[in-house]
């Protein structure tokens, strides 16, 4: 069944959306995380456990001394928070169309703001995570560059633009082909490991280095670890390059989510 929306100015329209999303994001952050204590335990201790176990296999089984320098949890933390939190923006992002399908059965809205406020929850959340592990990290003497900050921010965005895209198409999909989140979770798990987060790029053997090189999330990994541990916050123009593909991609994500969009109602 599809709703006709009755024609408004645009203003109207953008003021609309906005308190929709705003109602969406209160909801979202209230309800998985906000709203009970082990909710928001979990957001925060899950990245933690993560770190503790890798630090523990890494320096204590295999014995790995200082990555490029810097201590090994100092190294992967500034890495692995940020994965973390795109991984469960994605995750939590493509299932939340059907998470809201009674309502879109009845009420007509643009749809993807659904996803934009599952997303920006997590990622909100998380990036404050981020700053807490900074802060304790740096507190137990770890050499942390916070004016790093000023290159670390704009950074999440861009990560939160091209997850955004990434998010839409998948969400689109996750309407007609329900094994997507299914397999969404070990792809992600394989592309961590192919990403310098628990390693520098140094260590790849150099045949496979150019490969690894091309992972757009390792050259986030890299600027933000030039960014909080060395304090280099000179732009480069492979920054202008990533942003213009976090915008390409989210381009390509809301098309694919803008034509099937008008479907969700007879699929959900």
């Amino acid at each position: 069944m599809n709703h006709s929306l009755a024609p408004v100015p645009t203003a109207a329209v953008l003021q609309r959306n906005r308190a929709l999303f705003a109602n969406f994001f209160r909801r979202e952050l209230f309800s998985r995380y906000l709203g009970s204590a082990s909710g928001l335990a979990w957001a925060f201790l899950h990245p933690l456990a993560l770190l503790a176990v890798y630090h523990f296999v890494f320096t204590t089984v295999f014995r790995a001394g200082p990555m490029d320098g810097k201590s090994f949890l100092l190294f992967v933390a500034v890495a692995l928070w940020p994965w973390l939190a795109a991984q469960e923006a994605l995750q939590r992002g493509t299932v939340s169309i059907a998470a809201h399908a009674g309502l879109i059965r009845k009420v007509a809205f643009p749809h993807e703001v659904v996803v934009y406020a599952s997303i920006a929850a997590t990622l909100v959340l998380q990036f404050v995570g981020y700053l807490a592990v900074l802060v304790v990290l740096a507190l137990f003497g770890e050499p942390v560059h916070f004016e790093g900050l000023l290159l670390a921010v704009p950074l999440w965005i861009v990560m939160a633009v091209a997850v955004a895209g990434l998010t839409l198409a998948l969400a689109a999909l996750q309407v007609f082909i329900r094994d997507i989140e299914h397999i969404l979770m070990p792809v992600l798990m394989i592309l961590m490991y192919l990403t310098p987060i628990l390693y520098p790029l140094s260590l790849v053997p150099e045949g496979m280095k150019p490969w690894v090189a091309a992972n757009p999330f390792g050259y986030l990994v890299g600027r933000l670890r030039d960014a909080l541990l060395d304090g280099r916050l000179n732009p480069t123009w492979g920054d202008a390059v990533a942003f213009v593909i976090s915008i390409s991609v989210f381009a390509a994500g809301r098309w694919i989510f803008l034509r099937l969009s008008p479907h969700f109602e007879d699929f959900v």
